[in-house]
């Protein structure tokens, strides 16, 4: 279907005053959730939205070189839900080590442990058998008497398990130092359109977890410092005093306090003497993470996240000395926390604190972040970035990343180029996001490759996984806000936020609300990136120079509505750059007509997608 850009710009003039004309697929789970107005089809929450919630006390016992860690915790779970459950699912994340564990990818010897070995387990006070034996990463345990809608049940757990040798999202990054993630037996989510999550952690994807209140307590050995999630409430009682105020002093300081080098722990008197036992504690939080070690550097400053309020945040980071990128962290968390809560997503960081712990994974945790050393800087600082950058989506947000990657990862992917282009400049973050997050994706003509991205993460694998749920959604949120502008994206970007912070969206929800709050029926929009099996292939097909103009039909091989240039070059040598948003491929099929105003004589077309990439280039420039 060809259109003209003038019948174009007059159809989306009308739009807003009519109803959607085009219905978004709805999978059969999500349209119950309509029906029992747990969800609604304007984006909010419905009427009788709800989700289930803990408390958790937990308390370890680590005595490095060892690697066996010792655990037990009380969970109160409340039942928010209108059902009856009989049964209660947990999370045992960490018998992915155990040998014969389904895993996407192989897994070394030094991979290997036993997994999470329950010792005693109580219901109510009432201590039931729990077999280990043939734990999975999944444990349906029936309960005594059934938990009704609007009732809690008393839980103890005694546990234990070995840290990894192998080092990743979580394990041993030096003898004495671990970062420990996944560590707990938790209970699993149960949510209004799904049930229970009983999906099997393969190694690959990533979580799904409810909001919880946590307390956490951590005994270790003397000398040893311990970072968490979560506010440490006893600074004084596990540091010596020097090391406590200058902790104090990080909280209001702009500039970077070495609280703990080199010298510092070779003369071993940070910690008060004997064993000790941190606290700390966070509230509605979806999950936590700690970092242990008697040889890490310890650096800390703080950064303004909310002008108003002048309300702070601390920033530290826990290295080895020879991670030459990691003594620069602090001020690389600094300035992604304070761009991110001033300018994208323009949210203050909803924390007290942020953690970047020199590891092994390049992973994300509720106020922490488990990063491996780079030697370039730049790369750090992108990483740590992304890192942080996830501190929205999933956990200030409560997305189901297993499920639904793109829904964190995507946006995370789109924060890191926003930011970039800060950090960069505009030229050196395209080129970086095109090499980085597109090249690999649509370069790949392999059918795998064009898995719609609403495609449920738990069933992909490898690149398919990585591309769906990194570049090729966030080249669809970026010409969103191409399309949008900066001030109408940012207006449904932080409306979708605030409507579902604290809750667990699922992308009806997005799609919805980003309708909804602006104003607009973008349902052809989100079929076409989010739906349907499409990459990104233009070929101009015709050019035809006028008196004072110039046509350029250009043809969308691939599908998707991506926005592009249109670069013409002038027989004087000149040049002129006219940008097509998204909004051309609203009503057009396949073809869509460009009229650009020119009375100078055109020697040549390109069209110039950035990082939106062509699959065939070589059909986008015309020469006369």
């Amino acid at each position: 279907m060809r259109k003209s850009l003038i019948t174009g710009c007059l159809a989306s003039l009308f739009m807003g005053s009519f109803s959607f004309g085009q219905e978004l697929y709805v999978p059969r789970d999500v349209k119950k959730a309509y029906e029992n107005e747990t969800r609604s089809k304007s984006g909010k929450p419905g009427e009788n939205y709800w989700q289930n919630s803990a408390r958790y006390k937990i308390d370890l016992q680590v005595n490095p070189p060892s690697r066996t860690i010792k655990g037990s915790e009380e969970i109160i779970y409340t039942n928010n839900s209108p059902n009856t459950l009989n049964s209660l699912n947990f999370k045992l994340i960490l018998n992915n080590h155990k040998p014969g564990a389904a895993r996407l990818g192989q897994a070394s010897e030094d991979y290997m442990t036993n997994g999470i070995e329950i010792d005693s387990y109580s219901e109510n006070g009432t201590k039931k058998d729990w077999d280990s034996k043939n734990d999975g990463t999944n444990k349906m345990i029936k309960l005594d008497r059934p938990l009704q809608p609007g009732e809690s049940v008393n839980l103890s757990i005694d546990w234990h398990f070995d840290v990894s040798k192998q080092s990743g999202r979580e394990g041993a990054i030096l003898e004495n130092t671990f970062f420990l993630a996944y560590f707990y037996p938790r209970v699993a989510v149960y949510d209004d359109y799904m049930g229970w999550d009983t999906m099997t952690f393969f190694g690959m994807q990533e979580f799904y977890n409810d909001f919880n209140d946590y307390e956490i307590s951590v005994n270790v050995p003397e000398d040893f410092i311990v970072w968490s999630t979560g506010d440490l409430l006893n600074a004084e009682e596990v540091l010596q005093k020097k090391y406590a105020k200058k902790l104090e002093r990080s909280m209001q300081s702009d500039e970077v306090i070495r609280i703990a080098t080199p010298e510092d722990l070779q003369k071993k008197e940070i910690t008060k003497e004997g064993n000790n036992t941190w606290k700390w504690k966070a509230s509605n939080i979806t999950d936590v993470a700690i970092a242990i070690s008697n040889e890490y550097n310890w650096d800390a400053a703080s950064v303004v996240v909310d002008s108003t309020s002048n309300r702070r945040v601390s920033v530290q980071a826990a290295y080895d000395n020879v991670s030459e990128d990691f003594h620069e962290m602090v001020n690389y968390g600094q300035h992604a926390l304070n761009w991110f809560s001033h300018h994208y997503p323009g949210i203050a960081y909803p924390y007290s604190k942020s953690t970047l712990v020199r590891g092994h994974g390049d992973m994300e945790y509720p106020m922490m972040v488990n990063d491996n050393s780079h030697g370039e800087p730049e790369l750090a600082r992108f990483v740590a970035e992304h890192e942080i950058a996830h501190t929205y989506f999933p956990f200030y947000m409560g997305t189901n990343e297993t499920r639904f990657g793109f829904m964190d990862e995507g946006w995370a992917t789109t924060l890191e180029h926003l930011i970039g282009i800060e950090d960069l400049g505009k030229e050196n973050a395209i080129e970086s996001f095109k090499n980085f997050r597109v090249q690999r994706w649509i370069n790949d003509d392999n059918m795998e490759q064009d898995v719609p991205i609403i495609t449920p993460s738990n069933i992909l694998s490898g690149p398919v996984y990585r591309n769906n749920s990194y570049g090729k959604a966030a080249l669809g949120y970026l010409a969103l806000k191409d399309m949008l502008g900066d001030e109408l994206f940012k207006k449904a970007l932080q409306g979708y936020m605030d409507r579902w912070n604290g809750k667990h969206p699922i992308p009806w929800d997005f799609f919805h609300s980003i309708n909804d709050i602006s104003g607009k029926d973008l349902n052809w929009f989100w079929d076409s990136w989010y739906f349907e099996p499409n990459h990104i292939d233009f070929e101009i097909e015709k050019v035809t120079q006028n008196d004072n103009s110039i046509e350029v039909l250009v043809s969308n091989i691939g599908g998707m509505p991506a926005p592009f240039d249109v670069k013409l070059t002038f027989a004087d040598g000149s040049s002129k750059n006219v940008h097509q948003k998204s909004t051309i491929w609203e009503n057009a099929e396949d073809e869509f007509s460009i009229q650009i105003e020119t009375d100078k004589q055109v020697e040549a077309v390109t069209l110039e997608g950035g990082i939106w990439m062509d699959a065939t280039p070589e059909n986008n420039t015309w020469k006369k």
